[in-house]
């Protein structure tokens, strides 16, 4: 049976001697994983005893930290206090997306190089005239 807690249980958890933080309604406790966080400790402080699903998906872990963060769930959110999961938009784009990133790609050298030699043309021109 998955132990449940209250919003109000994991906010009381919000410093470095015990640092729970809430992700996707579960509830975790980060504390044993402060000095091993990629990105320091402050930034697991910073959502202690709150609701870290945002920032945790801003950031964009990896699949290897979501497997690592099972390691510290210690339950779930009642009932009551759970929130909407938001899916994690992931898009995936077929090649004919990536032709035209090529293009664009393209696009954004053809002015800058078009230009270089007219700049050329002109100079050469201009000083060979007079």
């Amino acid at each position: 049976m998955v132990k449940e807690y209250t919003r109000e249980e994991v906010k009381s958890h919000n410093n470095n001697q015990s640092t729970w933080l809430i992700i996707h309604n579960n509830v975790y406790d980060a504390t044993p994983f402060l000095n091993e966080h990629p990105g320091g400790e402050e930034v697991l402080l910073e959502q202690a005893g709150k609701d870290a699903s945002e920032a945790f998906e801003d950031v964009g872990h990896s699949s290897d930290a979501r497997e690592l963060m099972l390691k510290y769930k210690i339950g779930m959110l009642v009932e009551a206090d759970r929130t909407a999961v938001k899916e994690k938009k992931t898009t995936w784009t077929s090649p004919d997306d990536n032709s035209n990133k090529n293009q664009s790609g393209l696009k954004a050298w053809i002015l800058p190089v078009a230009l270089g030699v007219l700049a050329t043309v002109f100079y050469r021109f201009y000083f060979q005239s007079h």
